[in-house]
């Protein structure tokens, strides 16, 4: 109902009456409504403001319910931010009357009844709900940009707010507040998650897992809706905002799965959780994956040898930064690892660990190296040392005498002196048989050199031999034109005889050289300080 008796319009000051006990406005004395141009006389905002600022607790008793259903009401009415200047004074209103709304709903018992329900989500819908609009730069990187930010969000933080006292209230009744918040709100909740606004997704985070809680059919659900919004970001549109906000709600929620693990959750693991790892703006989100993913490795440590094969399979080929994600990650996943779980993938996983040392990038190697400085780490390799020295020994003695950075360097001492300590006799086997074979491919090196080069000396003498022969065949025609066939035929076979005796010659020669190669010289070059402190320590078990 209007206060602009028989009029049709659309006035923000009269929208805001409308939702009033209309006996109060019209019953005051000497007061008539009945245009619009009264609401710009002096006399009707000092009105506006005694009647507005009414609070809700002011009220008499019987008339609060009243009160708070029509403010309500009065909420659903939304204005254009990204015009500053305009309704300034109704947006005004509208902020305190939530923050009313906000702290009635917080500080009071018995506020929610059964009638208020439908209000409550009508109100909350009509504001939250709305399409997001396009980012305001088309090559948006949430790593390198910064986001664009709600224009509405005074008056949006506020009714999150109030939905999230509503949800957390000792009154809030889930039997009666389903019929509301059903799965069509969960997706339109999920939906908000893109929002470019960090502080949005923020409260929507907390909100989501507050119904999560609450409202126990709808947990299949959301987790069913959260598994299709993954996939669609990993396999269609390489793009959504709230990532890391949903990963960090399942962190949550898998720390409450219950034992054993039903076989959907094995699966949302394999099939979503791992392929994440392979998305662009890995940084963005990996703590809260990461996290996930140990969630699980806790509650059922024989998924420890699918999780880590599957980080091999995905592992990054071209960008350093993502392998020093995924080692973090492998130290992690270590850290809660049975012994008898990292049997199984101990080859494979320091197969993976030895490129990464041997990685020219110091950040990738130097990850790689401090998984020496844990000590649960430490305890299972000492255990498993017979297996993970030769793998481990290769890498690490080269880098040790080739890398560029004196840190690595330095790092790559400290490791193998501690395998050393570990295992000194498997140490000393393992670097004799690595000199052995660096002696071995030095001298092969050497042979395919002097080979080339005895090849490169034969195409070259067999060239100029042609050479000579093309220049030489035609004076002798010239000579013998007077001879007969018959001798020319004599002397074709006599000089194709010498040539092919020539040839032989040459091979043998050729042979001969290639036998009485002189011997192969040792590399000569002055090994690494710390790595000949090692080779001279005495072996003392």
């Amino acid at each position: 109902m209007s206060c602009c008796v028989g009029i049709e319009h659309h006035c923000t000051v009269c929208h805001w009456i409308s939702g009033w006990r209309p006996h109060a406005v019209y019953s005051l004395p000497g007061v008539k409504f009945d245009s619009c141009n009264t609401h710009h006389n002096l006399s009707f905002p000092l009105y506006v403001s005694k009647y507005f600022l009414l609070l809700i607790p002011d009220a008499p008793s019987t008339e609060q319910q009243e009160l708070f259903t029509q403010k309500l009401q009065q909420c659903c009415m939304l204005f254009d931010f990204f015009d500053s200047v305009m309704d300034l004074k109704s947006k005004e209103i509208k902020r305190a009357t939530l923050n009313e709304l906000v702290d009635y709903v917080s500080t009071n018992r018995g506020v929610l009844v059964e009638s208020s329900y439908p209000e409550i989500s009508n109100m909350i819908c009509t504001n939250i709900f709305r399409t997001l609009p396009p980012s305001d730069n088309p090559d948006f990187d949430p790593e390198e940009d910064e986001p664009t930010l709600e224009a509405s969000w005074p008056h949006i933080q506020l009714v999150y707010e109030f939905l999230l006292r509503f949800l957390e209230n000792p009154d809030f009744q889930p039997s009666i507040a389903k019929r509301y918040i059903d799965q069509k709100f969960v997706l339109q909740l999920l939906e908000l998650f893109d929002s470019e606004d960090p502080r949005e997704r923020d409260f929507l985070k907390t909100i989501l897992h507050r119904i999560y809680g609450k409202f126990l059919g709808l947990r299949a659900f959301i987790r069913k809706q959260i598994n299709n919004i993954f996939l669609r970001f990993i396999y269609e549109t390489e793009h959504f905002n709230g990532v890391a906000e949903l990963l960090e709600i399942l962190g949550s929620i898998i720390n409450g799965f219950a034992l054993p693990l039903k076989a959907e959750h094995k699966q949302f693991l394999m099939k979503v959780l791992i392929p994440l790892h392979t998305a662009k703006g890995l940084s963005l989100f990996h703590a809260q994956l990461a996290y996930c993913v140990v969630q699980f490795l806790e509650k059922d440590p024989t998924l420890t040898e699918p999780v880590i094969r599957g980080l091999l399979k995905f592992w990054p080929k071209t960008c350093s930064q993502k392998e020093v994600m995924y080692l973090g990650e492998i130290e992690e996943i270590l850290d809660v690892i049975e012994p008898t779980q990292f049997n199984k993938i101990q080859e494979p996983l320091f197969k993976q660990i030895s490129r990464c040392v041997a990685n020219p990038h110091f950040q990738v190697a130097e990850r790689a190296l401090y998984f020496w400085n844990n000590e649960y780490i430490l305890s299972l390799i000492e255990e498993n040392i017979d297996k993970i020295l030769p793998v481990m020994f290769g890498s690490l003695y080269r880098i040790s005498k080739e890398h560029w950075n004196p840190t690595i360097v330095a790092l790559v001492y400290n490791v193998l002196k501690t395998l050393m300590e570990m295992n000194c006799t498997l140490f000393d086997e393992l670097t004799s048989s690595y000199k052995a074979d660096r002696q071995r491919e030095k001298k092969k090196e050497q042979e395919r050199d002097e080979l080339w080069k005895k090849l490169d000396e034969l195409r070259l003498s067999d060239a100029a031999l042609v050479q000579n022969n093309s220049h030489g065949l035609p004076g002798v025609q010239n000579n013998n034109n007077n001879n007969n066939n018959n001798n020319n035929n004599s002397s074709s076979s006599s000089n194709n005889n010498i040539s092919s005796s020539s040839s032989n010659n040459d091979n043998d020669n050729q042979d001969k050289s290639v036998d009485s190669a002189p011997a192969v010289a040792t590399d000569d070059r002055e090994p690494d300080v710390g790595v000949a402190a090692i080779e001279s320590t005495p072996c003392a078990k």
